[in-house]
């Protein structure tokens, strides 16, 4: 059987430790601000349901399976593209793209130009991800690789967080004032002029990108360019049950936090009476904070694993969030007070990233380097297809359509939560008796 190939060398020449690490901090510093442009919607679910007259179904749609259907579909040719050209310049093109929407989401007019600019969104943050796994994977030797990437989506629960701060912040300090009048833009209400301070900072994150090198590429036997899609399709055929166990695994993972992230902040808002900036504070400091100390924990755990010959490593580490997540799922959005919901909720900030490190390196590890961003893009469509777009989605349809009330929302987090964490266990189970037996050997440690 043809196994994957698995980046077992030293740093490459021509890139040293110290410009990996930076690379990997700058990429992650714009990893945070794609998570600040992309959460800030979700705090205006308020105002943007009245503004449209929609409910909270339409409003999932659109900041789920709007944004996340054109982000994952175009991460698939643009990994394509990453695997050909330069992938810092992909990079910054899409900082300032994404950026520029962020702030385009500000002078929308109508449902439909609020909805493209949201999906603009969603391109232009489709060029990070592919690009920074595909320039890791040829910076970082394999015994370094967790940690990098765990480092590198530091940036999802620090984004997430700080969004959720910042952004409750922002709405706090505009809201006050129902109307703007501003330069060249003219009048614009409270929750637009939210999109047009927190969009136009990330060009100047563009512009931080451009200081970053290009890392010389890593190529197994053969052709010099990114491999064909057929070649990729073929790597994914031979090895389809371990990277479906990874992906659909990891997806479930991802329902949780983008459940958690969206509606956890209506729970307070709604149940507990909070204004959005107190919510988005206690939610945004628990997810920064221990989501930051989860996904580094995770990280270490994946490399101890690996380094200890344990191939399923990734699936160990996505099994071990799962179950923790499990009893606080059940129970924590139906605790009567919001100082125990909170308390509840704090493994769940912890756990929910723990795993998210280990699953980026494991598909670097388990695909051949001029494969790795085809790769990437399709393993980021289906888990962003499925967290991003069903879980808000499966949550606001419980509210309308099951429960018929704002104020369940507490309930249909529970059982959305717990439903995918259930599925996630059998699947980390399942995945991890296929890469125990089939999976390339984990890789042995390289000398940087």
């Amino acid at each position: 059987m043809n196994n994957p190939t698995v980046a077992t060398g030293p740093l490459v020449d021509g890139i040293s430790a110290r410009a990996a690490w930076y690379m990997i901090a700058v990429l992650t510093f714009a990893y945070i601000l794609s998570y600040i442009d992309r959460v800030i919607f979700g705090l205006l679910i308020g105002p943007i349901r009245a503004e449209f007259a929609i409910d909270d179904t339409v409003f999932s749609l659109l900041y789920g399976f709007g944004f996340a259907f054109f982000y994952t579909l175009i991460g698939i040719p643009l990994g394509w593209a990453a695997d050909r050209y330069n992938r810092r310049n992909l990079v910054v093109l899409g900082i300032a793209a994404w950026s520029a929407m962020t702030a385009a989401c500000g002078l929308a007019r109508s449902f439909s130009q609020l909805a493209l600019a949201r999906i603009a969104v969603g391109i232009g943050e489709a060029t990070l991800s592919p690009a920074t796994y595909s320039m890791a994977g040829d910076s970082f030797p394999a015994r370094q690789l967790g940690r990098a990437m765990s480092v590198f989506v530091v940036g999802f629960p620090l984004g997430i967080g700080l969004a959720l701060i910042i952004g409750g912040l922002v709405i706090g300090a505009i809201a006050g004032h129902p109307l703007y009048t501003l330069p060249l833009v003219g009048a614009v209400k409270s929750w637009q002029a939210c999109f047009l301070v927190i969009g136009p900072p990330g060009l100047l994150v563009a512009l931080l990108a451009l200081t970053i090198r290009e890392p010389p590429r890593l190529h197994p036997a053969g052709p010099v360019r990114g491999a064909s899609f057929a070649a990729t399709a073929r790597t994914l055929r031979q090895h389809w049950p371990g990277y479906c166990c990874l992906t659909f695994g990891f997806s479930m993972l991802s329902i949780v936090v983008n459940t958690y992230q969206l509606w956890g902040v209506q729970h307070f808002v709604r149940v507990f009476g909070f204004s959005t900036a107190r919510a988005g504070l206690w939610l945004g400091s628990l997810i920064a904070v221990a989501g930051t100390l989860g996904i580094l924990t995770g990280g270490w755990l994946h490399d101890r694993l690996l380094s200890r010959g344990y191939r399923d490593a990734a699936l160990r580490v996505g099994l071990v969030a799962a179950c923790a997540m499990l009893p606080s799922a059940v129970c924590a959005t139906l605790m009567p007070t919001p100082e125990l919901t909170l308390l509840m909720l704090l493994p769940i900030g912890f756990f929910n990233t723990f795993g998210h490190g280990a699953s980026g390196a494991a598909v670097v590890l388990m695909t051949p380097p001029n494969q790795r961003a085809q790769v990437t893009g399709i393993y980021l469509f289906v888990v962003n297809i499925v967290a991003m777009g069903l879980g808000p989605l499966l949550t606001a349809s419980l509210n309308d359509h099951v429960f018929h009330s704002d104020l369940a929302v507490g309930k249909s987090i529970a059982l959305v939560a717990t439903s995918a964490l259930v599925v996630a266990c059998v699947l980390f189970v399942a995945g991890s008796a296929y890469l125990g037996r089939r999976a390339p050997a984990a890789p042995q440690p390289a000398v940087a």
